[in-house]
């Protein structure tokens, strides 16, 4: 779903300037789930307009406001302004890993090969 800009009158974003925008609500998301927020594609194609920790989670146990954190990777300012579209939210389940320490890890054919190991 779009989330939308809850702004006073209009908000500059500079280029390379961070910002917090707010969306204005607030979720009760169930345990066992979380809200994904992503940048949405036309702001980032049309004026390098982003969401800094992309995607950003918002955990169950959260009952806050909900605020963007937004950056403008453009070459010019950017206006945002009320009920503007920002971003865009998934709802998704989470899966909660049980952490075992070991001293040795099993063998793969990858190994510890990355970054470009793949030749992909």
């Amino acid at each position: 779903m779009d989330l939308y800009a809850d702004v006073e009158g209009e908000v500059v974003l500079l280029p390379g300037e961070i910002k917090l925008i707010s969306a204005g609500i607030y979720l009760d998301i169930p345990e066992g789930y979380e809200a994904e927020i992503r940048p949405r594609s036309g702001l980032a194609l049309k004026h390098g307009i982003s969401i800094v920790n992309s995607p950003g989670t918002i955990d169950s146990d959260y009952r806050g406001l909900i605020g963007l954190i937004m950056i403008n990777h453009g070459k010019e300012p950017f206006t945002i302004r009320r009920c503007d579209r920002i971003a865009q939210m998934v709802i998704r389940d989470i899966a909660r890993a049980e952490i075992i320490v070991r001293s040795q890890l099993d063998e793969t054919v990858r190994s510890h090969g990355g970054f470009g190991h793949t030749g992909k």
